[in-house]
């Protein structure tokens, strides 16, 4: 089991924005983080993401928590699969401890497996020639870690003798079970590519085969660690040039990578031999790089940059394409010295909205009306996906490629939506700040509880009630802390808030019971005079204890 002080210090280096980031397109609101909630049919960013108090909350569905909840949640796992999930994301070693609770440390066995790889690729003339052929530099290979998977009982036999099980071996996706229960390892005479997480740390390998396999490339298969749909190869050594040049470019393959880090285009990384998808865009979109797609220029390649460039246009991502010609790759292109060349195609992108308008008329015979109409309706259901500011400025375009007049066409404005949203509650902003301000100031509770009971809370009385019962992760709670029109007093704003929400209560005591029919004279004059009392002393700026209805 996973060591309790591990799961702590974890804890301290998770950053609940990073986490979520990774699967979820965040945008800036205000101090907070904003998305779209993906535990119910959101049609409008009602997840709040703060930063400082490092919880998220859905003003819709209640869904919350932390970093923790939102992995468990999001991926299904449990909450020992959940942490373990966590720390491979932000490279951090967790301690085990043993069923007699003896400690023991992070098996690390895909970090020994890839030292192997290494140290056999060094020994290994078939695989250097072939590295050499590609016009890879060694500095590439050891920026790169680039090694050499041999038999696969030399693999089985390596994990054997450094003590790892056949079930940790399939667990991190490296062997398997074939036939008759034989167990082979997955990456058989093949360079290899370590594949490293956003923050460094190894979850996978893609291999390219040096014995004439079949499968050119593979990569390891998806596990708790590795899911390919949400890594980019090359990220974890690209991305601090990322965030300075405001660039990215996006490529199809490894040596693609290697080769332009080698020309110095440092920004390059690749997917993992899958089409972008909306699960890629949390890291596409860190610190709002430009980003280029470098596809090829074959059939493959076009139709992979359209949906890409319709994917990130949707979403608000800028850049454009770059595709490539003649049989000849980025990779080519640099073995060949052409480094200006690139250098000028790098510079001077295709934008996607103009890309993707001129590849979904290009899939038609402009030539046939009835078929010009169908190219007209696919350019203009793209186009509605846009804002209409930008869905204007390409009509022109749109509408000359077709050679049609542009009064034809017309993309319909949004209609402004309303959100889809439960209408709150009325909601009682001066008990919601006082409810805030114990929340994120504890000592301050016994002011509170001097002068007043959970009954006098009327609109949210649940939410008070929990409060003194320290039920602080329940969603009612958590949303009034991310609440960010609810204000927070100090002690001294607080005494005045009581003071007017005290002065309130009573005022509607006062008159309640001057109407109330089933007391007698005597004691309604009484508890008016006790009332009357209390708001003298109110009116002074004087706190009064509290006493319930039967003791006035």
């Amino acid at each position: 089991m996973i060591d309790k002080a591990s799961i702590e210090n974890l804890k301290q280096r998770l950053d609940i924005v990073e986490v979520i980031g990774t699967f979820l397109e965040l945008k800036k609101n205000g101090a907070n983080f904003k998305c779209v909630c993906p535990f119910h049919n959101d049609t409008s960013p009602s997840l709040v993401v703060s930063p400082s108090k490092q919880i998220y909350h859905c003003f819709a569905c209640g869904a919350g928590g932390d970093s923790i909840k939102f992995v468990m949640e999001y991926e299904k796992l449990s909450y020992p699969e959940a942490i373990e999930k966590l720390a491979s994301m932000v490279n951090f070693s967790l301690s085990y401890t043993s069923n007699e609770g003896v400690k023991r440390e992070d098996r690390k066995l895909m970090e020994n497996l890839n030292l192997f790889y290494i140290k056999t690729y060094d020994t290994n003339t078939i695989a250097k020639a072939y590295v050499h052929q590609r016009g890879i530099a060694e500095a590439s290979v050891e920026k790169f870690e680039l090694g050499y998977a041999p038999s696969s009982f030399g693999t089985l036999d390596f994990l054997k003798s450094r003590g790892y099980t056949m079930a940790e071996a399939i667990e991190y996706g490296v062997a398997g079970i074939g036939e008759n229960n034989a167990p082979y390892a997955r990456f058989i005479e093949r360079l290899t590519f370590p594949i490293y997480s956003a923050s460094g740390k190894i979850v996978g390998f893609g291999g390219r085969t040096l014995s004439n396999h079949p499968a050119k490339y593979v990569n390891s298969p998806q596990t708790k660690h590795f899911n390919k749909s949400q890594l980019l190869y090359g990220y974890h050594l690209a991305k601090e040039n990322i965030a300075r040049q405001k660039s990215i470019i996006v490529t199809e393959g490894y040596l693609d990578v290697v080769m332009l880090h080698q020309a110095g285009f440092n920004t390059a990384v690749a997917t993992l031999g899958t089409a972008l998808t909306n699960e890629h865009i949390p890291l596409l979109s860190r610190g709002n790089p430009d980003v280029i797609l470098a596809y090829d220029g074959d059939v493959a390649g076009v139709n992979a940059a359209l949906k890409a460039s319709i994917l990130l246009s949707t979403h608000g991502i800028k850049g454009g394409v770059v595709l490539f010609g003649g049989g000849m790759d980025p990779a080519d292109m640099v073995q060949n010295e052409m480094i200006e060349q690139l250098n000028h195609l790098f510079h001077a992108p295709q934008p996607f909205i103009e890309f993707a308008i001129e590849r979904i008329l290009k899939k038609y015979n402009l030539k046939d009306p009835m078929v010009k109409q169908q190219a007209l309706d696919e350019a203009m259901a793209f186009l509605k996906t846009l804002p209409n500011a930008v869905q204007e400025s390409y009509l022109g375009l749109l509408s000359s490629t077709l050679n049609i007049n542009q009064n034809l066409v017309k993309v319909q404005t949004h209609k402004p939506t309303r959100l889809n949203q439960k209408e709150r509650a009325f909601e009682d902003m001066l008990e919601l700040t006082i409810i805030k301000t114990i929340l994120l100031e504890p000592s301050l509770i016994d002011t509170v509880l001097d002068t007043v009971d959970a009954s006098m809370f009327k609109t949210h009385n649940d939410e008070f009630t929990l409060l003194l019962a320290n039920q602080l992760e329940h969603p009612k709670l958590r949303r009034i802390l991310l609440w960010e029109d609810i204000k927070t007093y100090d002690e001294k704003e607080l005494i005045s808030s009581m003071i007017n929400f005290l002065y309130g209560y009573y005022s509607e005591k006062f008159h309640a019971i001057k109407s109330a029919k089933s007391l007698n004279y005597d004691k309604k004059q009484f508890f008016i005079r006790k009332i009357q009392e209390k708001m003298m002393k109110l009116k002074q700026g004087e706190l009064v204890p509290y006493e319930s209805i039967s003791t006035l």
